[in-house]
This record gives C-alpha cells, structure tokens and sequence, in this order.
C-alpha cells in the first residue's frame, strides 16, 4: 500500500485551488527547465559553428602564410632584378598592407553573422509569455 493519501480525483471531488495551483506551479518549473536546457544547447550549438570556422580559418591562415611568404620573397628578388632592393620589399609590403586590409573588413562582416542569441529559446519564451498572459486563446 502506498502512504501517499489519496488526491481529490481518487476521492471523487473536484481538485481544490491551491492543488491546481500547485500542479500549474510544477509545469511551469518543468517548461522553465527545458527552455533553459534548449538555450544552453543552442549556444553549444553557435560556439561550436563558430570554433570550427575559426580553425578552419587559422588552417587556411598558416597554409596561405605560408605559401605568400615565399611568394612575396620571390617578388622581391624579381623586383630586386630592375629596381634597388629597398624599393621592391616597400612595394611587396604595399601590396600585402592592402590585402590585409581587405582580408579584415571580409572577416570583420562575417563574423557579425555569428549570432550569440539563442533565436528559438527568445521566440519559445515569448510565446510562453503570450500563452501565460491568455491562456484561452
């Protein structure tokens, strides 16, 4: 036998308010939980996509480093061959000043994509808030 006494449905009587109360109060913890459980995961979620991008970038980075040093050094011997060698490394170190530059503004606009907000747990909680408000409609 359980200890538990019987609630109002087993005795056959309509449930008393503050029991309603208390069953409402006990959904709303529980809804509560799982949307903080999915803002957590949707923010795993986007710092996920946003570490593998940027290891993805840092990759490419050292691999392209690599190569446009070599390339640049080779620029700068080709120039070296017709002008003075101080002249061609300026010009080299121009050309590279206005490719960062650029690189920065692209990288800069892409990550303004990345969004920290969890959007489904915002709008989620809205509705939430809405159906609280009016729960008849």
């Amino acid at each position: 036998m359980s200890s538990i006494p019987p609630g109002p449905a087993e005795r056959g009587q309509d449930p008393s308010v503050g029991e309603l109360l208390s069953v409402v109060t006990s959904d709303v913890q529980t809804l509560f939980r799982q949307e903080v459980e999915l803002a957590k995961a949707e923010v795993r979620q986007e710092a996920a996509k946003a570490g593998k991008a940027a290891g993805m970038y840092g990759g490419a980075g050292f691999g392209g480093y690599m190569v446009l040093l070599f390339l640049s050094l080779a620029a700068v011997l080709g120039l070296a061959n017709v002008m003075d060698g101080g002249w061609a490394a300026l010009i080299v170190a121009a050309v590279w000043a206005v490719v960062a530059a650029v690189l920065y503004q692209r990288g800069r606009t892409r990550m303004r994509t990345v969004s920290p907000k969890p959007e489904q747990t915002v709008e989620s909680l809205k509705e939430d808030a809405e159906w609280a408000r009016h729960p008849t409609k």
